[in-house]
């Protein structure tokens, strides 16, 4: 294929370096420099700073939109609107009402179109969504994730802090992933109940999320994203009724990435266990665009779509629609709004 990144920052660069046999030709960044220097590591790339030059040239197949979150859904339209196949960073928009058009111009367009997700492509996770289907640890219960960073001197001042361009905080940053992830497991969440807050940084969003997703069955996720975590940490927990499957670690900062599978014997007691380490680098950016292109050239549903970026992040919004009204009546306390420890429903 012929790909055009716009967005031609550090993710806009790992992207370009996983496209494998495909050609990157263009690229787009509202800073030049940025698409120059990364149109001059790819033979015949050209480099711009107009983006909506590049999304329509007839001579491109897909695009990669790798901009901030304010950015996503403009460029996602017009791209989908130029008949162009999509990869979208998540959180892929600011909100839903942003998503909604772009999800619909693909499908009317017929285009395969789907979200950054590439934590569901890192082998510890597709070795452990292999093993539930194969029914290793029985009928799922429960998931228990945590994920988090420990910032960095100024990052209150970067864009990621100012809810205009951001769209929101720690959840819809890293959360997303963990709420994505429950959701490849357990399917969709019909309950959402949790707190966001801001605990240290000095910014308008928040530093750190709390949520408890339910499906209609009674499974259940319990998932905190953080960036006051000071060691970065990655750890997910996926719980049947027969085992326990435990994923830790995303390589570099995060430790090297590891599965461990606990297996309830019948007399109970301790779980025999199976390990798998992953060292070395992160594969999961060149597996999720050989599963892209992939859908493209066979016409099938990606795994992680523009619609489970819609479910996550709606389920981020109801999180925070029950944080801002518990503020609200801890403000007034002659209200009678729901206080965010109260499970809300969220339908599809």
């Amino acid at each position: 294929m012929r790909v055009a990144i716009v967005g031609c920052g550090l993710i806009g660069r790992k992207r370009a370096k996983a496209l494998g046999e495909d050609t990157l030709v263009a690229c787009a960044d509202v800073v030049l420099d940025r698409a120059q220097s990364l149109a001059m590591a790819h033979q015949g790339c050209a480099a711009s700073s107009n983006w909506r030059q590049v999304v329509t040239r007839k001579d491109i197949d897909a695009v990669i939109v790798a901009t901030t979150n304010d950015a996503l859904a403009e460029v996602s339209l017009a791209a989908a609107q130029a008949q162009k196949h999509l990869l979208v960073e998540k959180p892929a928009a600011r909100n839903s009402a942003e998503l909604a058009p772009v999800i619909e111009a693909a499908n009317r367009a017929g285009l395969i179109a789907k979200a950054g997700f590439n934590h569901r492509f890192h082998p510890a996770l597709l070795k452990a969504r292999e093993l539930v289907d194969q029914g290793a640890i029985g009928p799922l219960m429960f998931i228990r994730g945590r994920y988090g960073h420990g910032g960095r001197l100024g990052m209150e001042t970067e864009w990621r802090g100012n809810p205009a361009i951001s769209g929101g905080g720690e959840m819809l940053d890293q959360g997303v992933h963990l709420i994505d992830l429950s959701r490849w497991f357990l399917g969709d969440f019909v309950e959402v109940a949790g707190h966001v807050g801001t605990f240290f940084w000095n910014w308008a969003v928040e530093d750190n999320g709390f949520v408890m997703l339910k499906t209609e069955a009674g499974q259940v996720a319990w998932l905190h994203a953080s960036c006051t975590e000071w060691k970065n940490l990655f750890s997910l927990e996926i719980y049947g009724r027969d085992g326990k499957l435990h994923i830790e670690g995303l390589g570099g900062s995060y430790g090297t990435e590891r599965l461990v599978w606990y297996r309830m014997l019948p007399q109970m007691g301790p779980p025999q266990t199976t390990i798998w380490e992953y060292p070395g680098e992160d594969t999961s950016w060149a597996a999720e665009w050989k599963h892209f292109a992939e859908c493209i050239a066979h016409r099938k549903s990606p795994c992680g779509s523009l619609e489970d970026a819609m479910a996550a992040m709606q389920a981020v919004e109801e999180l925070y629609r029950q944080s801002k009204a518990a503020d609200n009546s801890n403000a007034s306390p002659n209200s009678h709004v729901p206080s965010s420890s109260m499970a809300m429903s969220l339908s599809r």
